[in-house]
């Protein structure tokens, strides 16, 4: 106990001593650290100044202003920047559900637009904009070297106009146009349906409305199937969902975990981080679930992801989200402005970030591309006649009425399971996984 109690007085001199050894060129270097940004706030005064005056066109100071703080912000990071009294009200119009605008969530990657997600039922999902997208001009003028928020300038515009986009897609080899007439954009955050004994909800985008929205609609289709007990499974559709809310993440989150951590994070302080826990209750009852992500999955709705694929109370199917793990917060200026700051990481309950790296999904299943039908295709490609389409042919009297009956309900769900695959193989593929997993369950749950 005395040594260690001499080792740490020990420690509590030499640290003494080399703190006053130091103190000098601390202050020194403190206050040379503040000339220099001194000197450097002259600088900016200096180039200011010699803009208003000379610049070959008159300028706005305010504007001028602005850029200035917009540079300083996105040179940081793709989602830092300034917001400014009109973007802000637009960001706080976009939160509750419902803007003006073609439906796309961007971001920049190395200089060029790209296209993190198309919002579902809008018309750039409706012109068939995909995830992964590269947007090279707007209506002829190029965005290359465009900040973020002067690209997305250039494709704001009234309701009902035009606008003209060049894409360029991995897999096209030319860049071509794409016309999409500017809509108002209605955000339903989550719809849901049933598919056979599963219930599928699907959630475009976190929103105030979102959790609202979810609980909402999987009583409704529970309901639509006549109790919990008739319910395989729910596919929680989760891709081309650019995320939103951090709080509407963790409440989602927490709707189908009973219990441990569902996200942290962790700015430059330790201090500052926090950590968010699942209360008790779960609205599906412990029913299994997969989770569908792809590219298109980003921020919050990678937070879910994470958190049900490490809790493993999901299984992740489809392929690599967008992988933006950074939490930005937004902080009011005057006049209001405000600013959107990167202030912290969040990491998954194991601990893992998934910045730039994404949530990698359990089970790897790709999206088929469209292929067109060839109606001049030769008879071998057409399916084949059975027994039952020969003229004259025997019936089977081997089944009574409702065995019958049966037998055409199942036919039908069947055509129904195949009628999915050619038009969604990755909601398919997931309604199959709760099909294994229930029949692999017992028979009392």
């Amino acid at each position: 106990m005395r040594s260690y109690v001499m080792a740490a007085l020990g420690g509590t001199l030499a640290a003494t001593v080399l703190t006053t050894q130091l103190a000098g060129p601390l202050l020194a270097q403190d206050q040379k650290d503040g000339q220099t940004v001194y000197q450097q706030l002259d600088l900016f005064g200096d180039i200011f100044e010699r803009i208003r005056s000379q610049y070959v066109e008159e300028v706005d100071d305010t504007d001028l202003i602005e850029a200035a703080i917009n540079g300083m912000l996105t040179s940081l990071d793709p989602h830092s920047s300034y917001l400014s009294p009109d973007d802000a009200d637009d960001m706080r119009v976009q939160t509750r559900g419902e803007f003006g605008g073609l439906g796309i969530e961007v971001t920049q990657e190395d200089g060029f637009v790209k296209v993190v997600s198309p919002i579902d039922d809008t018309p750039a999902a409706a012109a068939g904009i995909q995830a992964g997208d590269f947007i090279t001009m707007v209506d002829g003028e190029s965005v290359l070297g465009l900040n973020l928020d002067d690209a997305v300038e250039l494709m704001r515009g009234p309701v009902g106009s035009e606008i003209i986009i060049t894409i360029v897609r991995e897999g096209v080899d030319d860049p071509f146009d794409v016309t999409i007439v500017r809509d108002t954009i209605k955000l339903t955050a989550v719809r849901s349906r049933t598919e056979g004994d599963s219930v599928v909800l699907r959630i475009s985008t976190f929103n105030d409305q979102t959790y609202d929205n979810l609980e909402e609609g999987l009583r409704e289709a529970v309901e639509e199937l006549g109790g919990m007990d008739n319910v395989n499974g729910f596919v929680l559709d989760l891709r081309n969902n650019p995320g939103g809310l951090l709080n509407q993440a963790i409440r989602v989150s927490d709707a189908f975990l009973d219990k441990g951590e569902i996200v942290s994070t962790r700015g430059r302080d330790v201090e500052d981080g926090e950590r968010f826990n699942a209360s008790v209750g779960d609205l599906t009852e412990g029913k299994p679930i997969v989770v569908l992500i792809n590219g298109g999955s980003a921020s919050a709705s990678e937070i879910v992801a994470g958190a049900l694929q490490d809790h493993r109370r999901a299984v992740v199917v489809g392929t690599k989200s967008f992988g933006k793990g950074s939490v930005q917060t937004v902080v009011p200026l005057r006049g209001d402005g405000a600013m959107r700051l990167t202030t912290a990481r969040y990491y998954t309950p194991s601990g893992r970030s998934i910045q730039a790296l994404g949530v990698a999904p359990n089970i790897i299943v790709e999206q088929p591309r469209p292929v067109d039908v060839d109606e001049d295709a030769d008879d071998a490609a057409r399916p084949f006649r059975s027994e039952a389409d020969l003229r004259g042919s025997l019936n089977n009297d081997s089944f009574t009425e409702d065995e019958l009956r049966q037998l055409e309900e199942d036919r039908a769900i069947a055509e129904a399971s195949a009628k999915l695959r050619i038009e969604d193989y990755q909601m398919a593929y997931a309604i199959d996984i709760l099909k294994g997993l229930s029949a692999l369950s017992p028979a009392d749950q």
